[in-house]
Order: structure tokens, then sequence, then C-alpha cells
């Protein structure tokens, strides 16, 4: 009898707790919550983060304050949200070039254990860029000419080691040609060059390269993903110009710290999800040139996983290395 007692107490108490701990999780948030964008204000990170703050604080009845940590190509912020409790309280905004980060630099934490996947948000493709001046009409042709000209063609990334600059080498690998890679800081400074004719050709994301492609300024070659841009639909995807392996897509997302209670994360999973499937949302990423690309935390840590097994992969072919 007493043991049956006992056991009657237990499984109350274990009940008890579990109906506290559910309780404890659905009512988050409670408090305000910050997301940090690893990125200077301006971008479309930051832009998102802001719409994205403003459509949680409605449906959570809290404040969701965007703070930009700039700085280390994402690892300064990446490393604020490291400092604070697993509790959900403190997100991040983070890119492909997350995972990027390791391979390249030294850096205090791991790009996948030390963080919780909540959802991916949005994913912009990138448009392989030409100076109109180049006798090239096409990629095919664009690419005989880089192998007619070995090592003469420059190509303009928006940063060292970050996602421009490996589809230039994955380009290089897969086309089998040698061109020399310039980094610049931001899309400006190279598109800017690129018109000028410095630098031959470059990939970025659509949205900046929009105006001087339409004006005639820049000759848009190929686009990565698997259908073409509503913005830009003259231009023929990799597949369709020759490469048909070619992948180079720049995602942003939301990550949280590791142990942070999976309600918690399932929870923000879907309220971003909902928020990021209406027609409001889908149509200012179609505007902006990006592509819905929401995911559940489980598809989020796949891909996350392949991504990065993918990108060691150029980072070792390439034998890319960064200067400290």
């Amino acid at each position: 009898m007493k043991f049956t007692t006992l056991a009657k107490v237990l499984a109350f108490a274990s009940l008890t707790l579990s109906a506290c701990a559910g309780f404890a999780q659905s009512a988050y948030p409670d408090r305000p919550v910050q997301l940090i964008v690893p990125y200077p204000p301006g971008g479309s990170s930051s832009v998102m983060a802001q719409l994205l703050s403003e459509k949680l604080k409605v449906k959570w009845g809290q404040a969701v304050i965007v703070l930009n940590r700039p700085g280390a190509s994402g690892i300064i912020g990446t490393e604020d949200l490291l400092k604070l409790p697993p509790d959900g309280y403190t997100l991040l905004m983070a890119s492909s070039t997350h995972l990027i980060n390791p391979l390249l630099l030294p850096v205090p934490y791991d790009a996948i254990k030390d963080f919780a996947p909540v959802s991916s948000l949005y994913a912009s493709e990138l448009v392989l860029l030409m100076n109109p001046k180049l006798p090239a009409n096409n990629l095919k042709e664009f690419i005989a000419l880089a192998k007619s000209r070995p090592g003469q063609l420059n190509y303009a990334s928006v940063s060292a080691g970050g996602t421009t600059h490996l589809a230039g080498e994955t380009l290089n690998l897969m086309a089998g040609i040698k061109t020399q890679h310039v980094p610049y800081k931001g899309a400006g400074p190279a598109l800017t060059d690129l018109i000028g004719g410095q630098v031959q050709f470059s990939f970025t994301a659509p949205t900046p390269a929009l105006p001087f492609v339409k004006s005639g300024q820049l000759k848009a070659l190929a686009v990565s993903g698997d259908t073409r841009l509503p913005a830009l639909p003259q231009v023929p995807t990799f597949a369709e110009a020759g490469l048909p392996d070619f992948q180079a897509r720049l995602w942003f997302g939301i990550l949280a710290r590791a142990g942070t209670p999976k309600g918690i994360v399932d929870k923000i999973a879907a309220d971003v999800g909902a928020i990021m499937g209406t027609s409001e949302m889908k149509d200012f990423l179609v505007t902006e040139g990006l592509a819905p690309f929401v995911t559940t935390p489980e598809q989020f840590s796949a891909q996350m996983k392949a991504d990065q097994s993918r990108y060691a992969a150029i980072v070792k072919a390439a034998n890319i290395k960064l200067e400290q």
C-alpha cells in the first residue's frame, strides 16, 4: 500500500510539474524580446527584422527590440547572443554567412551545436552580373571568354569569405575557369567599380542590382535558384544557362541559443511562420527580389548542416584563406 501511495504521489507530482512547464512555455513571452541583427542598419536583414518585430509585437503583446550589432562578419552580434540565457528572450537574425565564418576565421563557438535553429525566413538568390563592355551576351559566352583569358578577369564580392565570394569560387570550379577575387566592403562599392570597369563581373543579391540592370549599366547573365526571379524575368537560371548544379543561395533565419526549451522554439517558429506566410510579407519579398523561405526548426537544422558541408567542400577545393 505504501509503495502504491508513493507511486501515486510521484505520478501526480510529475503531472503537476509537466503542466507548470507547459504553462510557463505557453505564456511566452511575458516580457520584451530582443532580436539581434549582426549587420549594419539599412540592409535587407535589418529591414526584415523591423517588419517582423512590428508583427510579433502585435501577436505577442510584447515589445520586440531590434538591436544592430555589426562587426567581424556577424561574429560580434552572434557572440552577444551566447552571453545571455537560453530562454528565448534574445534571438539572432543570422544568415548563411554564419556557417562560413568558422571555416575561415577563429570563432569562439560551434555554428551548429551552440545554437537552436528556429526558422529560416527568406532567401536571396544571387545574380551573376557583368560589365556590359565585355564581349559576351550569355553565360556560355562569358565562360568561353574567361577561358581565353585565364587569370585576367576580376570579380567583386561584397566581403571576403562571404556567400558572394564563395559563389565566384564555385563558378571557377564548376566552369573550369580562373578568375581573380577582389573583396569589397558592401554591395555599393562593389557595384560602383563593376560599372566603372575596375572589375569585370560580380555576384550580388538582386535588390541592389535591379536598378543598374534595368538601366543597362550592368548585364545580368544568370540567377541561382530553381526558377527565374519575378523581378528579373528575362534573366535565365544557371540551369537554363548551362550550369544545372550551380547553387549560391543566401538565406536569413532566426536562431536561439542551444538549450532553449523546445516549446518556446516551436512557438516562435509557428508565429514567425504565420507572419511570413501572409500576402503582405510575400509581396514585400517579391518586390525586393527576394523569396519566402520558411522552415520548421527541424528543417532549418537539416538545411544548416547540409549547407555547412557544401561550404566546407568549396573552401577546401578553392583553397580559400583569409588574412588575419
